[in-house]
């Protein structure tokens, strides 16, 4: 049996947690193999939106377990105001969702360095969600962190009380002012723990292993995106995570022969949040439609997202660091009513013509070249088959295909669940 993966192919928000959902009645066993609280996988259906930060997308199943895996970061705070606002739904978490031991915790100091640290850069800001991401990923490198299995050792603690310590005295160092109550903080945080241990932890690469001699099918659910990842994203304005296949064996424990199909996601035009090169960004009344029909507004952070054309640059890029074989193409709908679109097929790069991504896309050394595509006005959210689809949507869909070499099976047409249309 193979694990089969899903990942986002751009800078996040490409609607990995809706095809997650879809795709649940599929797998036995929906698992998060990385990143944390900074995730927003957004699923709707039955007229309600819900967003999911760190449980897996597959949670509404009731024949599907969810596995947080060892890549995750877990803020007990965040994670248990999440499963609070999903009581109402009647799901039994003790045995539907599963945390590995070695994930790693989040702790409220981890969270002050963040903002200490960003607070600190001006204007080099890399766009932090500050949720402590990244100073949690930097003590689990620097082996000093925190992991979800200290919660059932005795010096639980005092391990806790060392790492704190630490945070403190580096807080220090920087020459902001960040006010906080940590008594206050440290109450929050001790309660949440106390409810985190009433779940169900796991050594998930065991588990891994004999769910795949049973023959148990599972589907590794990415977050964030391809170009944020912390090798071979837009560095340094990255996640602190590996977001890309790779990270599937590391953040789960299972081998890279173990990987099925590769699923990518990508909007049918592109997005981003926060600070970072944006090749395509578009700053005109395209880039405006594009944000308000697409209401492109973070999950997580609620900013405004940054609008562009679809770059096949960046595409290409992210389909063969990934191995993917089938791409899912989302919000289709929202270039309906275009006449023309754009999309970016070279970079002119210090003078130079690329069909790759290179290692500097800043502004100053990148300028998109672009090729027209007719539009299409059809609304599209109503649409049942692919039968359906305008002639130019088609054409857009096998130019996509014809540059990446990759077959799109699936297009979405609308936020709802049902509103995907399968390809083949």
């Amino acid at each position: 049996m193979t694990i089969d993966l899903l990942l986002g192919l751009q800078w996040g928000d490409e609607g990995k947690g809706k095809i997650v959902d879809v795709l649940t009645s599929n797998y036995d066993i929906i698992a998060r193999f990385q990143g944390g609280p900074n995730a927003g996988h957004t699923l709707e259906f039955d007229g309600q939106k819900h967003v999911l930060h760190t449980i897996p997308s597959g949670i509404f199943h009731e024949n599907t377990e969810n596995i947080i895996g060892n890549g995750v970061v877990i803020d007990p705070v965040i994670f248990g105001k999440e499963i609070d606002g999903l009581k109402p739904y009647n799901i039994d978490f003790k045995s539907k969702l599963l945390i590995s031991r070695k994930a790693h915790l989040i702790l409220p100091t981890h969270r002050l360095l963040d903002a200490a640290s960003e607070a600190s850069k001006g204007k080099a800001k890399i766009g932090s969600t500050l949720k402590g991401i990244g100073p949690t990923y930097m003590d689990k490198t620097g082996r000093n962190g925190l992991r979800v299995g200290d919660i059932e050792l005795v010096d639980f603690i005092q391990r806790y009380e060392s790492l704190k310590g630490k945070h403190l005295e580096m807080i220090k160092n920087y020459d902001v002012d960040i006010q906080f109550d940590i008594a206050e903080l440290e109450s929050e945080w001790f309660a949440a723990i106390k409810d985190l241990k009433k779940l169900t932890f796991i050594d998930s690469e065991k588990y891994f292993s004999d769910a795949k001699l049973a023959g148990k099918s599972i589907l590794a659910e990415g977050a964030q995106g391809t170009l944020l990842d912390v090798d071979f994203g837009t560095y340094p304005f990255v996640t602190s995570s590996t977001t890309t296949a790779a990270g599937a064996c590391t953040g789960l424990g299972v081998s890279p022969r173990s990987i099925g199909d590769v699923i990518g996601i990508f909007k049918a035009y592109i997005t981003r949040v926060g600070s970072g090169p944006f090749p395509t960004e578009l700053f005109d009344k395209d880039g405006d439609t594009l944000a308000k029909v697409g209401n492109e507004f973070g999950s997580t952070t609620g900013r405004a997202r940054r609008t562009g054309w679809l770059d096949i640059v960046a595409l290409k890029y992210a389909c063969e660091i990934n191995g993917v074989n089938k791409l899912y193409m989302m919000k289709a709908d929202v270039l309906s009513g275009f006449d023309t679109l754009k999309v970016c097929t070279h970079y002119e790069y210090r003078g130079e013509k690329l069909d790759f991504f290179p290692y500097n896309v800043e502004p100053e050394n990148v300028k998109p070249i672009y090729e027209s595509i007719s539009g299409w006005n059809e609304d599209l959210t109503a649409v049942k088959s692919k039968d359906e689809f305008p002639e130019n949507l088609n054409k857009y869909i096998a130019y996509i295909e014809k540059a990446t070499g990759i077959p799109v099976e699936v297009v979405s047409v609308g936020p709802d669940r049902t509103q995907t249309i399968n390809m083949i």
